[in-house]
């Protein structure tokens, strides 16, 4: 079959939740037994986000291949389980890194550089790339950053109308999705009228709206908005604000997302095979109820959440697979002293630190006997290139054990803090070469659950297959209540 092209862009607000809109389509397209890929194309220039302050943009998530990438990948990789790489995140920066490198090249014989043709087809050209890359996908979805208007939207959405003419109409849609205002009592139409209008002007037709909302959308508002912005009754969806994220992919099934892609794009609509994330669900919102235990996840960025959304989304798989309702608490690093740490922690059933500022609670850690775990830590200053690389466990070190088996592979990110005041330390894992400590433990006789890493296995973490380190710092836990 041909490959089909999904756009997906937002309105009126940023944050409206297209990230998760996005990641559950792949699960359910998936779950008809397609193979999907997803992109995120952020039109900020930045090469990529490794530079951008985490409290402003969030975490920096890492691929297997190294890229630097949006948070939105993370929830890609975790929603349709499966390794995406630099190709998948695209930035005006990288756009015009290119262009730039090959119009000194003398790639463009001359021809004076404009955002049409230049721009447009460097960006077309890193969708096509993605489709014809690793599996070779039936359907690539694709979603464009920031909201509808915005300036620095616009080549994208030109580009993207592009595609439709270049690939044929027949294999391309678009998705909007914008948030239901409420006002006087209310639910306002007119913000998503308006969206839509500034997509029409630009050249794009969605075919299907997805309307976020804290409520149910009464049919008659509904209609107004099909009749408004020229879709089906049917192409209005109802995406509301879910009890766990991962519930979000049954509710757009419900109301019938993935049916109307399907008519759009003239694809097969087997019934779906969701029974495994049904019952994943089942499991985590009956979890709400389980025994609670508070973890302190302290770092630098802790003022935003999403700095460390990955890691906090990992204690949760690990909390809901282990019939454990976690609450992660979040705590700057720089307001835990020797002297504060009592205040602070003393509640924690477990801690977690994620740099060298948080020494002050690890060495609470250390001396009350709390389950300890440091990712992104290790000993000494050698630098690590981002991206996967092999550990090579020590034979009975606590890591060996919670693996069940002697070399790992991991991911690591270009920002690794180090470890100071740590007394007998066991350098439970190395490189291969072993030129470089990746685990550091304690033995079990000083500390009974001590591990420190320099890697990031949070990012490997599925929720329904949680990573096993998560997995036995939570069960460590449960055995002190």
């Amino acid at each position: 079959m041909k490959t089909k092209y999904i756009f997906v862009t937002g309105g009126v607000i940023s944050g409206v939740g297209k990230g998760i809109t996005v990641a559950s389509l792949g699960r359910l397209l998936k779950s008809r037994g397609y193979k999907v890929t997803i992109q995120k194309m952020d039109p900020y220039i930045n090469v990529d986000p490794g530079t951008i302050n985490p409290c402003q943009h969030g975490e920096v998530f890492v691929t297997d291949d190294g890229a630097q990438t949006d948070l939105d990948l993370g929830h890609y990789e975790r929603f349709i389980d499966e390794n995406l790489t630099v190709s998948n995140s695209v930035t005006t920066g990288k756009i015009y890194w290119s262009v730039l490198n090959n119009e000194r090249e003398g790639a463009y014989d001359g021809a004076t550089v404009q955002v049409i043709p230049h721009i447009t087809n460097e960006i077309k050209n890193r969708i096509y790339t993605v489709a014809a890359s690793g599996n070779l996908p039936d359907v690539v979805i694709t979603e464009i950053g920031g909201t509808v208007g915005d300036i620095e939207s616009t080549p994208f959405l030109e580009a993207i109308r592009q595609v439709a003419t270049d690939k044929g109409r027949e294999n391309v849609m678009y998705i909007h999705v914008t948030p239901m205002v409420e006002g006087c009592g209310e639910l306002k139409t007119k913000p998503t009228q308006h969206s839509v209008k500034t997509l029409l002007s630009l050249g794009i037709q969605p075919a299907v709206l997805v309307l976020r909302s804290t409520c149910e959308i009464p049919s008659d508002v509904s209609e107004k908005i099909a009749n408004f912005c020229n879709v089906r009754r049917e192409d209005v969806i109802t995406c509301m604000t879910a009890k766990s994220l991962y519930a979000v992919p049954l509710m757009l099934e419900e109301q019938g997302l993935a049916n109307v892609v399907c008519h759009h794009l003239g694809l097969e609509n087997p019934v779906p095979d969701l029974e495994e994330w049904r019952k994943m669900v089942e499991k985590i919102v009956s979890g709400s109820d389980s025994t609670p235990i508070t973890i302190g996840v302290v770092g630098r960025y802790a003022v935003m959440p999403d700095a460390y959304l990955s890691l906090m989304e990992a204690l949760r798989h690990a909390g809901f697979n282990t019939g454990v309702n976690v609450n992660v608490r979040l705590i700057q690093s720089e307001e835990v002293t020797s002297d504060s740490a009592e205040q602070l922690l003393c509640d924690c059933s477990g801690i977690v630190v994620t740099d060298s500022r948080g020494n002050s609670a690890m060495n609470y850690a250390v001396a009350k006997g709390v389950p300890f775990l440091g990712v992104g830590m290790g000993l000494g200053s050698n630098p690590k290139t981002a991206g996967l690389s092999a550990c090579k466990l020590s034979e009975g070190s606590l890591s060996r054990q919670i693996y069940g088996e002697e070399l790992i592979h991991e991911r690591h990110s270009n920002n690794v803090e180090n470890i100071s005041n740590l007394e007998n330390p066991v350098l439970a894992g190395l490189s291969p070469d072993g030129n470089l400590v990746e685990i550091v433990e304690l033995p079990q006789n000083i500390h009974p659950w001590f591990v420190a890493v320099r890697f990031r296995p949070e990012f490997k973490s599925r929720p329904n297959r949680p990573h096993p380190l998560f997995t036995a710092f939570v069960k460590k836990m449960l055995e002190g209540r």
